[in-house]
């Protein structure tokens, strides 16, 4: 019998709850609140059927762009053929969670801010862009003998009779 094709095909491990996680959902799932703009990525919860996005779709990061009572609108690149697709569609709450993928960018934010506004009470201008990591400094190597090495001449009649 040959492979289905269905909706749901090869999520057997993919839907699957993890390991100790099993059970009830934490509150904490329906009590977080998301805006417009927001990151979030997409987690397929097994337990919770409705509202559950395509398989496609799990592990993906996307931008909110709808908040609804129940469920959440995530705008979402997909590459079909050659070309990359803004797919729009609405997940429930338990199937989101908040991304952290700006989190490095918000803190190099405040912190440039907080670097900047130093400056200006110093009177200085600083510049807060990132700079490549350049060549690592040269040094000289100090105490260290030369050795020369000579060769061994190649010996042809002793090679063959097997000994050195």
């Amino acid at each position: 019998m040959p492979a289905g094709h269905g909706l749901r095909s090869r999520t057997r491990d993919l839907f699957s709850r993890p390991f100790r996680k099993k059970g009830y959902i934490p509150l904490s799932t329906y009590l977080k609140t998301y805006h417009i703009g927001d990151y979030v990525d997409i987690k397929v919860n097994g337990a919770v059927h409705k509202g559950m996005p395509h398989k496609f779709y799990h592990g993906r990061t996307g931008r909110v762009w709808n908040v609804t009572k129940r469920a959440i609108g995530v705008e979402v690149n997909k590459q079909v053929g050659n070309r990359i697709i803004r797919k729009r569609i609405h997940v429930r709450v338990e199937h989101v969670q908040p991304s952290r993928c700006t989190e490095d960018f918000k803190l190099r934010k405040k912190k440039n801010d907080q670097l900047k506004a130093e400056a200006k009470a110093r009177g200085e201008i600083i510049s807060t862009k990132r700079q490549p990591e350049g060549p690592k400094p040269g040094f000289m190597v100090e105490g260290a003998t030369l050795e020369t090495v000579t060769p061994i001449p190649y010996d042809v009649v002793n090679d063959l009779k097997g000994g050195y």
